[in-house]
């Protein structure tokens, strides 16, 4: 069936073609890959261990044609039904029960799956189309090259916003030594729970990333190396610096992030005490008020320069003149959250090759060629993910290993690096009592002052949630109960699966743990095949980045 209805597309008429499929990369394309491979030669574009796209040459020795198949889900991230509501087209997504087949006869539930599909592709097809149009008309790009919205989000930025040379493109030893910086957004819990005649308040930062982006300088043209103190030249110099990093031991929110290697991998810790490491220039001055003294013994200057003001207005702009139901407001909200992890995406896209047994074998054998992966996909062939080593040479490719995909790891180092400062202003602050902080996100024990608080103004905070109890276990572990209901987060367990208050509560008592069962998807290439199991979800307070202190 699968084969018939993907060859039934392969024909001279549909050259060039994109097939999009909602969560491609991680269910259809599962489903799909053997049969394409069956079809004829797939060219899949994988990155880290992703299905991004998969290309498809066929015909005949004479006449190739290709199509694409794309997941529109890495353009437009939500889901279908909300999409749907959001562009606000003409058929929606249905809703089936696959559970209730008893309640049918063969005929009845055939034709309920058929008119259910075809909804879900009409649908798609419908949003697709307007959202290509809406994109041609206010930004002239369109969908068809780009598989992800940090490509097409890049893709809007260079044509409409980007001064010809602004960005240099940053590779090899010096994106090695810069992307060390880059640590993230700074998110910690501090107070375990409050008193219980205490008031807390759940602050966010109004587009705190697109508003920094829009504020401050960043490093523009080609980084200069230097050794030794640079600002004992330059007392102004601006860039990224290997510092011997000394914390005050006094501080109770330490602001300095690096990252360290633990038995459970590598954590993202804010220390006290001496260490080296990479910092932009803007958070070590930042850090000296607070206490810090660092010793500058090498790195990279950069002229300053503000590349994303007018990209930043443009798409603000259109979010306060478009209602949140409009299409317009959530692409222009997609595009502002979008552009600055472009910057810090690895270049390390490996070259995909499908392979039969004897050409793996000798691949195997030279040790010229470095083997990143290898997934079998039938008896006879393999998908092989290799790299070069540093004296071998890069075998014919298919996805081009050469080609640099605009990485500027400094741009999206210093845009989270200005998010930590712009946070920083609710640490060691006497005037309030700080729990949490995520990457924009402070609960604290009283009302911010007003000049801090504006619902509309980008990089001002909003008010959330008035917490009545809050119990911060660990970052993204926490449970709030508010006038309006229980407010939680538990990272890594499945949004249909629920604790209640007293879950977290007890979690604060040695030993206490909270085992939960959830579905694990299980896919294979090779089988064809998504399986699904209910296996258990362990929820427990951990040593991985602190020293405990439980109520008993």
């Amino acid at each position: 069936m699968l084969i018939n209805a993907i060859k039934s597309i392969c024909i001279r008429k549909y050259d060039n073609y994109n097939v999009y499929a909602h969560n491609f990369s991680a269910f259809d394309g599962i489903l799909l890959f053997k049969i394409l491979n069956k079809i004829g030669f797939i060219q899949p574009l994988i990155k880290d261990g992703k299905l991004i796209s998969v290309k498809l040459i066929f015909g005949d020795k004479n006449n190739n044609y290709v199509l694409n198949f794309y997941d529109s889900i890495l353009l437009l991230q939500s889901s279908l039904r909300k999409l749907g509501k959001s562009f606000n087209v003409s058929t929606q997504k249905g809703s089936f029960d696959p559970t209730i087949i008893n309640k049918y006869n063969y005929i009845s539930y055939k034709n309920e799956v058929i008119s259910y599909c075809s909804d879900d592709c009409i649908s798609l097809y419908q949003i697709l189309i307007k959202f290509n149009e809406l994109l041609f008309n206010n930004f002239n790009i369109k969908i068809k090259n780009y598989p992800t919205l940090p490509s097409l989000t890049f893709a809007n930025f260079k044509t409409n916003f980007l001064e010809k040379e602004q960005i240099a493109q940053i590779s090899g030893k010096i994106e090695s030594d810069i992307r060390l910086s880059y640590t993230g957004g700074a998110t910690d819990m501090y107070i375990p729970f409050n008193n219980e005649d205490e008031l807390l308040y759940y602050y966010d930062a109004n587009s705190l990333y697109p508003f920094v982006m829009k504020e401050h300088d960043y490093p523009i043209g080609s980084p200069t190396y230097f050794e030794g103190n640079i600002r004992n030249i330059n007392k102004n110099a601006f860039g990224i610096f290997y510092c011997l990093i000394k914390s005050p031991l006094y501080l109770e929110h330490p602001i300095i992030q690096t990252h360290v290697k633990t038995k459970n991998g590598i954590r993202t810790i804010s220390p006290l005490g001496n260490w080296f490491d990479w910092i932009c220039s803007p958070e070590l001055d930042n850090a000296i008020k607070f206490g810090y003294e660092f010793k500058i013994i090498k790195g990279y200057t950069f002229e300053k320069g503000r590349p994303f003001i007018n990209f930043i207005e443009k798409l603000y702009n259109l979010r306060l003149n478009y209602p949140k139901s409009d299409p317009m407001n959530y692409i222009a909200k997609l595009f502002m959250n979008s552009l600055y992890g472009r910057f810090g995406m690895e270049d390390n896209f490996n070259e995909i090759r499908i392979v039969n047994n004897d050409l793996l074998n000798k691949m195997t054998e030279d040790n010229k060629i470095l083997i990143k992966d290898i997934i079998n996909i039938d008896k006879d062939n393999f998908l092989v993910q290799v790299q070069q080593n540093e004296e071998g040479k890069i075998i014919s490719s298919i996805n081009n290993l050469n080609k640099n995909h605009n990485i500027n790891i400094a741009i999206a180092s210093f845009v989270t690096a200005y998010a930590r400062i712009h946070m920083s202003q609710f640490k060691n602050n006497n005037d309030i009592k700080l729990f949490y902080t995520d990457t924009e996100s402070a609960v604290v024990n009283k009302p911010l002052p007003d000049y801090l608080v504006d619902n509309k103004q980008l990089g001002k905070m909003k008010l959330e949630y008035i917490v009545k109890k809050g119990i911060f276990l660990a970052p993204k572990l926490y449970c709030l109960l508010t006038d309006n209901g229980i407010i939680s987060k538990t990272r890594g367990l499945t949004s249909d699966i629920h604790l209640n208050f007293y879950d977290y509560e007890n979690l604060l008592y040695k030993n206490s743990e909270i085992i939960k069962k959830q579905n694990k998807w299980f896919k294979s290439i090779y089988e064809g095949t998504i399986k699904i199991e209910d296996l258990p979800f362990s929820i427990k307070y951990t040593e991985n980045k602190r020293e405990l202190f439980w109520k008993r």
